[in-house]
């Protein structure tokens, strides 16, 4: 029952299912995506660190329709991490632009879920599982605003549908590393976003965990949502993604769509860059 809760939501739908909390996070607005738009647009994009010589990423430009997954591939430093937080909003761009859905990035956050590595996180955090996951939440409730049941209903579901349901009133710091994933992933259906962008998810799963993470992904995909995930594990790239963007020294070097992905003949596009 709760498994169907989380599989309702269509993040496909042109217009948002998204109602604007009386009192937003930072004053945060909301619009609808644009009817025909791809899921992301970008252009020429380039980032910099605060303080740093160069670029890390010095020119990227690619197109990703919605319902598809998406891997993002590349060496240590290639830019995968630094591409996904400007998607995020984490990062502000030097040059170029992102569109997510038609509009600027920020238009609607809770459309876009970013799951940051793991490692990024602060575990010892005095929270539970079912704290954390319901934290995806909070951006629909707003300041001063209690979950309802509504949200304590997806939460459950979320749960339930990554097999952690047994786990929800366990501290956060006493999970391992494929439990942590499955909760990230947890808090990432529940804010019903239509757009994952996933860093590094799939390092260190046992099979158990990756092959419950892709099935998860996939059931996403098919209803619409687009994912991007970075990662480094090339070995099952065929079984859980539609296309593989390789990227190198900042650069998008090769676009690659998977033979049988979405009725797409397997091409590969070089970059100029």
């Amino acid at each position: 029952m709760m498994r169907d809760v989380v599989a309702s939501s269509h993040p496909q739908e042109s217009e948002c299912s998204h109602v604007q909390p009386r009192w937003p996070y930072g004053g945060r607005g909301h619009r609808d995506p644009q009817a025909g738009s791809p899921a992301v647009q970008i252009a020429s994009l380039q980032v910099r660190y605060p303080g740093a010589a160069d670029p890390a990423i010095r020119s990227a430009s690619l197109e990703i329709s919605s319902g598809q997954r998406v891997a993002l591939v590349g060496h240590n430093g290639a830019g995968k991490s630094t591409l996904l937080k400007a998607m995020a909003g984490l990062l502000k761009p030097q040059a170029g632009t992102i569109r997510l859905f038609g509009n600027p990035v920020g238009a609607c956050h809770h459309r876009t879920a970013y799951l940051p590595q793991r490692s990024d996180l602060d575990w010892q955090f005095p929270v539970s599982v079912r704290q954390l996951v319901l934290t995806g939440r909070y951006v629909h409730l707003g300041w001063f605003q209690r979950p309802r049941k509504n949200d304590q209903e997806l939460v459950s579901g979320a749960l339930q549908r990554l097999g952690i349901e047994q786990l929800a009133q366990k501290p956060i710091g006493d999970l391992s590393g494929g439990q942590q994933q499955r909760a990230l992933l947890a808090r990432a259906l529940v804010q019903e976003s239509s757009l994952f962008l996933l860093d590094e998810p799939l390092n260190a799963l046992d099979e158990a965990t990756r092959d419950t993470v892709d099935e998860v992904l996939r059931e996403h995909a098919a209803l619409g949502g687009t994912v991007l995930v970075a990662t480094h594990d090339l070995g099952r790239l065929s079984e859980s993604f539609d296309r593989v963007i390789y990227l190198r020294e900042g650069c998008v070097e090769q676009i690659e769509n998977l033979a049988g992905a979405h009725a797409m003949s397997a091409t590969l596009r070089r970059s100029a860059c």
